[in-house]
């Protein structure tokens, strides 16, 4: 529908300029055309809003897609499957990796308590999260929203701590994520790989959408 409206405001346009240029040509006198050029800029403002409402639609269109299309791959419900997708982009997070960050803390289970710990979806210790809100208690922890957010914000600051190529500096904040990024840099200045499978795993067909 949006389509069809922006080629019947194209058509107008065209079709006023037509009429326009018809009436000069055969009117020697012609009108002064203030009336037309105003016109003009209507269907033109018309046609632009049109435009902007047709760009808000796509991207409407491609989140309930992704949505979707990733509450099947992970038989997750959608209304879990759209939390995890929004609070990922909102926190600079590509929702692909958000995804396999949580099935691999949690296996999507909102209840996920570690021995050491760590919370929910995103397995989150209450001593991180307080970093960026503090007094943050365990239990406001649990919800669903807060948990992604203070997940996916700690993610994001890994992967903008460590230099290298974006496979490199995704690995290393991976494995931050998962052995801590003071663990991570003592085996690395003592000269070893931190590798132990946690990244490799996440990582494992893993191709960011450019």
């Amino acid at each position: 529908m949006l389509r069809g409206t922006v080629l019947l405001l194209g058509a107008l346009v065209v079709s006023s300029i037509g009429g326009w240029a018809r009436r000069a040509t055969a009117d020697d006198h012609p009108a002064p055309a203030t009336a037309l050029p105003g016109e003009l800029r209507s269907l033109a403002q018309m046609l632009e809003a049109t435009r902007g409402e047709l760009a808000v639609a796509r991207l409407q269109l491609e989140r309930a897609n992704a949505i979707i299309e990733y509450s099947t791959r992970y038989r997750i419900a959608a209304d879990l499957s759209a939390g995890i997708y929004d609070v990922a982009l909102a926190e600079g997070v590509d929702p692909a990796l958000g995804f396999r960050l949580v099935r691999a803390e949690s296996s999507f289970n909102p209840k996920a308590l570690s021995k050491v710990g760590a919370v929910g979806y995103t397995q989150v210790l209450p001593s991180t999260a307080r970093l960026y809100e503090p007094g943050l208690t365990v239990q406001q922890l649990y919800d669903r929203n807060t948990n992604l957010r203070l997940g996916f914000r700690y993610l994001r600051d890994l992967l903008e701590r460590y230099d290298g190529n974006p496979e490199a500096k995704l690995r290393l904040a991976l494995l931050a994520y998962n052995r801590g990024p003071v663990r991570v840099q003592e085996v690395l200045d003592a000269g070893r790989n931190p590798e132990n499978g946690y990244a490799a795993g996440i990582m494992k067909g893993y191709r960011r959408k450019s």
